[in-house]
C-alpha cells in the first residue's frame, strides 16, 4: 500500500448497478478469515532483489527484450478472429497452482474452448514476454464481418486524425462500438485480474440476455489475459528481466510493455482497468494531487470517478465484511486520501493509456494479500480463500465497468474525441473546479494542475540519439514530420533534416509528457510515489529545442514513419567513434568482439583503423552510428571488458544493451568463492556490502580493486570504495525519495567528455573532502540544481537541492570512479549511459599495463 494520508470523506451518491447485478456470482467460502489488514508500501524505486542479492536475470531474457516487438496484425479483418492455440508444457512449479488459481499453461486450452463457445471471442497473439510467453489479447464483441471491421476502423481513425469533424459524424454517434481495455497481471505476483477476467469471458460468451447482447453490439472489449507472464509462473512482481513494468511505458524497454503500449494506441480504448494487489479495502483510483499537467484533466476526472463510485458500490455490495473476511470497505484515493496515490508521471498504465484518449481509467488493488511472505507462510485454504475472494472483487469491478460503459458508452467516446479536438485544435486545458466538472465533490486548488504547450518541438537530425527519439515518439503515437530543407521558426533558423514535432495535434499531451522539462513540485506535496521528472527531451541525447510560438504554414515538412538514418561510415582514413550515445559504445563492444585493433583517444572516443572499415560499416548499420574521419593518432589500446556488477536489474539490462560482458555477483557470490580473473572491473550499486564478506572474500576483492578498479554508483558504491580505501572523498546522502532532472557542469575528459549537461537523480549522492588525487568529473549547477522533480530537504533541513549545488557528482581516481546521480536508471536516461561505459573502459584499462 501506498503511503497516503487520510482526511475526511466527500459525500458518495447512489449509483444503479443493473449490469452488475446480471453478472454477479453467488457464493462463498467460509473459512475462517485470518487478519488481512492493509500492508506496508512496496518499494517505490529500483532496488537489488531480496536477501542483499544483486540482478541476477539471464542474458537471453535481455537478448530477447531488446530485439522482440508486438506482433499484433495490421490488417483490419472481421471478427470473430479465431485460432486453435498450441499448449504449453504443463508446469507443476507455476506459483498459481497452490493459490487455486489458472496457471498460465493452462490459458492457451482455456482460451481454445472459450473459442469455441460461439461466435463473440477473438484470441490473438500480441507478442511474447523477455522470458518468451506468448501474451494474448482476446476480444469480445458482436460479429463483425471485414466490411464492418473496416468502416469501425475507419470511424476510429478519423476519431483521432479530425476529430472536429468526428465530434459531429452522426454514424461515429450511432454505429461507433466504444472500445474498452482490461490489463491483468502487470505484476506478476497479483494474479486474480487474470481468472476475474477468464471468468467473465466465458459468461459474455454464453449469456443471451438483451443487455449483454446490446453491449457487445456497442463496444469492443480487449482484454489483455496476463501481461507479465513470467512473473506469474516466478510469483515475481517484476518479469524476467526484473523490471517492475508498471515503471516502464515512459521507456518501453521491455517487449511486454511495448505490446500494451501498441493495444492502447491500435484500439484506442475510451475505458481502462488495470488490476492489481493488494490494498485492503480495495483501492480504486481517480488519484491524490498531483494530477499529471499534460492529462485533459476535466474530462478524466469526471469520468474515472463516476466509474470509480460504480466499482465502490459493486465490490461493496458482494457482502464482504471486516469482521467475517477481513475485508475493509473501498476507497477512493481523490475522495478519501491526501496525498501520496498520484497521477503525476505516466509510467503507470492507467496513467499512459490516458494519452491515448481513455478518459476514464484506473488502478484497482484487490484487497487480500496473497503474494511475498503470506504466500509462503499461511495455509493454502487460506491463501485459496483469500485468492477466491479477490477475485470475485476483480470480477466486480468488471462488471461494474461493463455498466458504466453500457450507460455511458456515447458520452464516453465523445469525451475522448473532445480530448483529441483540444490538441489538434490547440486549444487551452480546462481547469478542474466545482463548475467545470460537476458531479465530483471536493475539488480544491490542490488539484488544479495545467501547463502551457509550446507551439512546436524542433529536434536537430542527423545523431543516433535524435533517430532514437524520433522512432520513440512515432511508437507512441506521436506526429513528426522532417525538413526538407533550412527553415525559420520562431526566431531561429534550423537545419535541412530537423524533425518538428506540431503541438497541434490530437495526441499533444503525449507529445509534451516525453519532451517537456517537466516542472519542480517539491513545494506542491510532501511525498510522492514514484518518480517525479523524467524528461526525454533533456535526457536520451539529442537536442530538443521547445518552440513556444511561430507559424508552421509554409515550412518544408513532410511527416515521416521512422527517422532517417544516422549511421555512416567515412570513405577515407581512419576512424572515430565519439562514444556519447549508448548504440555507440555497443557498437564498439562489438567491433573488441571481432578482435578489431581499438584505440582509445584521450578524450575518451575509440580510433579504429582504416583498415577496419568494413567492420565498421557493420557496425554503423546494426547499432545506427557514426564513424567519423579522424587524423588523431596513438592513444592507449582497448580491450573487451568483462564487468563483475553488483547492480539493480535496469543497471543490468542497460549494461547489456551497450554489448558489455557482465556477469552479476553480490554479497553472497563473492562469499561463495568468486574467480576474479573472469573480470576487469567491478561495478557496485546495490547488493555488495563490504563489512558482510568473509575474510576470503574481502581478501580476494581488495585483490582484485588493487591491480584493477571499481566503478560505484550511490550510496552502496562509495561505501565500498570507502571500506577498499580506494578514494578519499566523503559521499553525502541527499534525502532519499528526492528524484528528478538536475542540471550538471561537466568537466570533460575520458569519463564525461561529451556528456548532456543534465542528469537524473534518486536518492542523490555528491562528494566533499576531496583529497589528493581525486578529480571532479561532473558537478551539481549551482543555485537550484533541480529542473523538474521532487526534491525536498529531509526533516532536520539536510539533504536538499541546496546543499548539493555547485558539489561533486562524480569523481574519479586511480583505482575508482564513483557516480553520485542515476545515470542508468531503468535503462532510462539514455544521453548518460556512455559515462558509465567510459568509467568501465578507464578503470578496466588503468592497471592492466
Amino acid at each position: 500500500m501506498r503511503t497516503t494520508r487520510t482526511v475526511p470523506a466527500r459525500p458518495v451518491p447512489f449509483v444503479a448497478l443493473t449490469f452488475v447485478l446480471t453478472l454477479a456470482t453467488a457464493g462463498s467460502l467460509f473459512l475462517a478469515p485470518q487478519p488481512a489488514g492493509a500492508d506496508p508500501q512496496p518499494p517505490t524505486r529500483e532496488r537489488a532483489a531480496p536477501g542483499d542479492r544483486a540482478a541476477r536475470a539471464p542474458e537471453s531474457a535481455a537478448r530477447r527484450a531488446l530485439t522482440a516487438d508486438a506482433t499484433l496484425s495490421d490488417a483490419v479483418r472481421g471478427y470473430p478472429r479465431e485460432q486453435t492455440l498450441a499448449p504449453d508444457p504443463e508446469n507443476p512449479a507455476d506459483k498459481s497452482i497452490k493459490l487455486g488459481l489458472t496457471p498460465y499453461h493452462a490459458i492457451a486450452p482455456k482460451l481454445n474452448r472459450l473459442q469455441k463457445l460461439g461466435d463473440r471471442v477473438s484470441v490473438e497473439v500480441a507478442g511474447r514476454s523477455a522470458g518468451g510467453h506468448r501474451l494474448f489479447l482476446v476480444t469480445v464483441t458482436a460479429p463483425e464481418t471485414d466490411r464492418q471491421a473496416r468502416d469501425q476502423e475507419r470511424m476510429r481513425a478519423l476519431i483521432e486524425n479530425a476529430p472536429a469533424k468526428a465530434a459531429k459524424s452522426p454514424h461515429i454517434k450511432k454505429s461507433y462500438k466504444t472500445p474498452v481495455f482490461f490489463n491483468n497481471n502487470i505484476h506478476g505476483n497479483e494474479w486474480e485480474g487474470t481468472d476475474a477476467s477468464l471468468e467473465l469471458i466465458e459468461r459474455l460468451a454464453t449469456a443471451n440476455d438483451a443487455r449483454t447482447k446490446s453491449l457487445l453490439a456497442r463496444s469492443r472489449l480487449y482484454f489483455n489475459i496476463t501481461a507479465n507472464p513470467d512473473g506469474r509462473i516466478a510469483g515475481t512482481r517484476a518479469n524476467a528481466n526484473g523490471f517492475d513494468m508498471n515503471r516502464d511505458f515512459v521507456t518501453a524497454s521491455q517487449p511486454e510493455v511495448r505490446v500494451m503500449r501498441q493495444i492502447m494506441a491500435d484500439k484506442q480504448p475510451a475505458v481502462m482497468l488495470d488490476l492489481h494487489g493488494y490494498v485492503n479495502g480495495t483501492l480504486i483510483e481517480p488519484t491524490t494531487p498531483p494530477h499529471g499537467e499534460n492529462y485533459e484533466y476535466d474530462l478524466f476526472l469526471k469520468n474515472t470517478y463516476a466509474n470509480a463510485l460504480g466499482m465502490e458500490a459493486a465490490v461493496n455490495g458482494l457482502g464482504y465484511t471486516p469482521a467475517k473476511d477481513g475485508v475493509e470497505p473501498v476507497q477512493i484515493p481523490f475522495r478519501d486520501q491526501e496525498e501520496g496515490w498520484d497521477d503525476w508521471p505516466p509510467i503507470f498504465t492507467p496513467q499512459y493509456a490516458a494519452f491515448h484518449g481513455t478518459v476514464a481509467a484506473h488502478t484497482v488493488e484487490i484487497p487480500l494479500r496473497v503474494n511475498n511472505a503470506a504466500y509462503d507462510t499461511l495455509p493454502v485454504a487460506e491463501l485459496r480463500r483469500r485468492a477466491a475472494v479477490n477475485t470475485d472483487v476483480a470480477g466486480a469491478a468488471l462488471r461494474a465497468t461493463l455498466d458504466f460503459v453500457a450507460e455511458r458508452g456515447s458520452s464516453l467516446v465523445a469525451d475522448q474525441i473532445e480530448v483529441f479536438r483540444r490538441g489538434a485544435a490547440g486549444a487551452a486545458q480546462v481547469p478542474v473546479s466545482a463548475e467545470t466538472v460537476p458531479g465530483v465533490p471536493g475539488i480544491g486548488p490542490e488539484d488544479v494542475y495545467t501547463t502551457t504547450f509550446p507551439r512546436a518541438y524542433v529536434i536537430t537530425g542527423g545523431t543516433t540519439a535524435a533517430a532514437r527519439l524520433v522512432d520513440h515518439l512515432i511508437a507512441n503515437d506521436v506526429r513528426v514530420s522532417r525538413a526538407g530543407h533550412a527553415f525559420r521558426l520562431g526566431g531561429r533558423t534550423y537545419p535541412k533534416g530537423s524533425y518538428v514535432v506540431d503541438m497541434r495535434q490530437a495526441k499533444r499531451g503525449m507529445a509534451n509528457v516525453l519532451l517537456a522539462d517537466g516542472r519542480d513540485i517539491s513545494d506542491r506535496v510532501s511525498v510522492m510515489y514514484d518518480i517525479s521528472g523524467w524528461s526525454l527531451g533533456r535526457l536520451w541525447g539529442a537536442t530538443v529545442e521547445s518552440v513556444p510560438r511561430g507559424s508552421l504554414a509554409g515550412l518544408p515538412l513532410r511527416r515521416v514513419a521512422e527517422a532517417a538514418p544516422a549511421g555512416y561510415v567515412a570513405p577515407r582514413g581512419d576512424l572515430r567513434l565519439r562514444l556519447t550515445d549508448p548504440n555507440e559504445v555497443a557498437a564498439l563492444n562489438s567491433l573488441l568482439a571481432k578482435g578489431v585493433a581499438v584505440r582509445r583517444a584521450a578524450d575518451g572516443s575509440a580510433l579504429v583503423p582504416g583498415s577496419a572499415r568494413a567492420a565498421a560499416a557493420v557496425a554503423a548499420r546494426t547499432y545506427d552510428v557514426a564513424f567519423d574521419a579522424t587524423r588523431l593518432t596513438g592513444g592507449s589500446e582497448l580491450r573487451r571488458v568483462r564487468v563483475a556488477a553488483a547492480v539493480t536489474p535496469g543497471e543490468l539490462f542497460a549494461l547489456r544493451e551497450m554489448n558489455f560482458d557482465v556477469t552479476p555477483v553480490s554479497t553472497a557470490v563473492l562469499n561463495a568463492g568468486f574467480d576474479w580473473s573472469t573480470a576487469d572491473v567491478l561495478f557496485v550499486s546495490a547488493g555488495l556490502r563490504y563489512e558482510s564478506l568473509s575474510p576470503a572474500a574481502r581478501t580476494a576483492l581488495d585483490a582484485f580493486l588493487g591491480e584493477r578498479g571499481l566503478v560505484g554508483r550511490g550510496a552502496a558504491g562509495a561505501s565500498v570504495s570507502s571500506a577498499a580505501g580506494l578514494l578519499a572523498a566523503r559521499a553525502v546522502e541527499g534525502n532519499g525519495d528526492a528524484n528528478g532532472v538536475v542540471r550538471v557542469v561537466n568537466v570533460g575528459g575520458a569519463v564525461t567528455g561529451g556528456a548532456p549537461d543534465h542528469s537524473f537523480v534518486y536518492a542523490p549522492v555528491w562528494f566533499t573532502d576531496l583529497g589528493p588525487g581525486v578529480r571532479v568529473e561532473q558537478s551539481y549547477a549551482t543555485g537550484n540544481p533541480l529542473v523538474s522533480g521532487h526534491w525536498r530537504p529531509a526533516r532536520d533541513g539536510s539533504g536538499g537541492p541546496a546543499d548539493a549545488a555547485g558539489q561533486a557528482s562524480v569523481v574519479s581516481g586511480a583505482h575508482a570512479v564513483l557516480f553520485g546521480t542515476e545515470p542508468l536508471f531503468r535503462d532510462h536516461p539514455k544521453g548518460e549511459f556512455a559515462q558509465v561505459a567510459r568509467a568501465l573502459f578507464t578503470m578496466a584499462h588503468a592497471h592492466s599495463g
